[in-house]
């Protein structure tokens, strides 16, 4: 199992979740967050000219999504297809091993808790 951890703009939140609920993904954490990044030499990039972004914090959206192998790389191609603008701060995705899982209410374990 993995775990998709993408950090996008937070204006692009409704057209990347309706694009996983579209491409039929079971589901999904969605968090509002704030962070830095590495800011952009030039000042050619919008993103960068919000007063947020001068004050060192920028208002973004985490998505969390547990997947198994074979459902990776679909997700991470919807992710990137819907979140890209081209400019400086469209985000990262993050991909790491899921060990376990367990299911509170049944007590199962594994990927079928998936």
């Amino acid at each position: 199992m993995k775990l998709i951890t993408a950090y996008i703009q937070s204006f692009l939140t409704a057209k990347v979740t309706d694009a996983l609920r579209t491409a039929r993904i079971h589901g999904a954490t969605v968090v509002p967050c704030q962070g830095f990044g590495r800011m952009a030499e030039d000042a050619k990039s919008p993103h960068y000219l919000e007063e947020a972004a001068a004050l060192g914090f920028v208002a973004k959206t985490k998505i969390e999504i547990v997947c198994t192998e074979a459902e990776l790389e679909p997700i991470i191609a919807t992710i990137r297809e819907h979140a890209h603008t081209g400019h400086h701060g469209d985000g990262k995705i993050f991909i790491s091993e899921v060990a376990d899982a367990v299911d509170i209410r049944t007590g199962a374990r594994g990927p079928g808790v998936v």
